[in-house]
């Protein structure tokens, strides 16, 4: 299991990856929409996504909104094809394959 992306095979960096990439390349979502959708609290969410931004598997942007500050998340190129790959090893593993 050498082949396995240890950040993504953590379950919640797991879903929050899949959930990214099931969107449209160049698509983005908002934190409070990632944090509803997941069931995560904000500060759950917060490190696990610094996790995936520091290793370049997604992209996080702040800004403001009239007033009021908004996060926006998405897979980068990088992460998508990451989580590619992950999903593709583990489907290997699944059929018995070796990786």
């Amino acid at each position: 299991m050498e082949n396995i992306n240890p950040v993504i095979h953590q379950p919640t960096r797991l879903k929050i990856m899949a959930a990214l990439v099931s969107l449209n390349d160049g698509a983005k979502v908002d934190f409070n929409f990632l944090s509803d959708l997941l069931s995560l609290s904000d500060g759950n969410l917060s490190i696990h996504l610094q996790k995936l931004e520091k290793e370049k598997l997604i992209v996080v942007k702040k800004e403001f909104v009239g007033r009021r500050p908004k996060t926006w998340v998405w897979a980068s190129k990088q992460g998508r094809k990451a989580f590619e790959e992950y999903v593709a090893n583990m489907e290997k593993i699944l059929k018995g394959n070796e990786i």
